[in-house]
């Protein structure tokens, strides 16, 4: 594959994809860095001026990057940050591989803290919902409201489709960008052109100082250790369930503290089940619910309804 100018020289086609023919916005890679040394990166965008304070901060999901919120921003048309949760994008892997949302929290909170000035619409998808949730409950000062999507405590905000989960669970490393493309494609991966597969390789992927090409992401390389080394004897299923459990009570007990107004967007095809919304409408009885057409990832599925959502979420719609 070609390589592009930079990161945000597909805004264009990404804009065309979704028959958006608005302004694109303006965007710049931002970085801090934490006292343990590692960093977290994110992306800031803006439409009128590079002065405009962000209103609405964006969390991904498990194996995806900030880039993956392109297509809502452009659609949004507000001044947005777009973090990279740690161990995902530019930011750093956590050597502890404790990817939830309790321990992702602080991390998350610094970028908001360094990078906007005033309370956010804080939007989480996936694992980046459960963060989020954790987020509002410990520092909601930094809180306006809060959207999930399409997750509620309990459900595995890592797990997937099985050939989702196969895919990753290959090689870590590859002789070019164009292998990995070649991969996509036959797994039925990258919605479902070679340019859209190139552009989720290009954000997803870096090349090394040797040349080679491999996943930011550490879930790629964590799911790779654990095909190579699987359980036989049953006990690893039974400890993740254990630990799910208490992750899940965990995060029904963030959602509980929340204060402010809070929404959960589930796909129609996505993971929340009618029974899993029953759940929750009796856990977070103040929440509002709505289900939009897509699935799983509805910032890529149907990034112009969830826009016009997060811009009422907003006060904008």
């Amino acid at each position: 594959m070609t390589e592009p100018a930079d990161e945000f020289s597909f805004l264009a086609d990404q804009a065309a994809d979704a028959g958006l023919t608005g302004p694109l916005p303006r965007g710049e890679r931002l970085q801090i860095d934490l006292a343990d040394g590692r960093v977290v990166s994110g992306l800031r965008w803006w439409f009128d001026s590079p002065d405009d304070r962000p209103v609405v901060t964006l969390l991904h999901g498990a194996g995806l990057n900030a880039h993956t919120w392109d297509t809502t921003v452009i659609a949004l048309g507000l001044p947005a940050v777009a973090i990279d949760l740690p161990g995902h994008g530019d930011s750093s892997w956590r050597t502890d591989a404790a990817y939830v949302g309790r321990m992702l929290a602080p991390d998350v909170a610094a970028a908001i803290t360094a990078w906007t000035d005033g309370p956010q619409v804080l939007v989480g998808q996936s694992l980046g919902g459960l963060t989020a949730a954790a987020v509002a409950a410990a520092q909601p000062h930094l809180v306006e409201s809060l959207v999930v999507i399409d997750i509620t405590p309990g459900l595995d905000p890592n797990a997937g489709a099985a050939e989702i989960r196969r895919f990753f669970a290959g090689p870590t490393d590859w002789a070019s960008r164009d292998e990995l493309v070649d991969r996509a494609m036959a797994f039925g991966l990258g919605g479902g052109t070679r340019q859209k597969a190139a552009r989720g390789v290009y954000f997803n992927s870096r090349v090394r100082a040797d040349g080679r090409v491999e996943w930011k992401h550490h879930f790629a390389h964590l799911a790779a250790a654990a095909g190579a080394s699987p359980a036989e004897d049953g006990t690893a299923d039974a400890g993740n369930d254990a630990v799910a459990a208490v992750l899940g009570e965990a995060g029904w007990e963030d959602l509980a503290a929340v204060r402010v107004p809070l929404a959960l967007i589930r796909g129609e095809r996505g993971f929340v089940t009618d029974a899993d919304v029953d759940v929750f409408r009796e856990r977070v009885p103040a929440a509002s619910v709505l289900t939009l057409a897509g699935g799983h990832n509805l910032q890529e599925d149907a990034p112009v309804a969830l826009a016009a959502e997060l811009r009422r979420a907003a006060g904008k719609g």
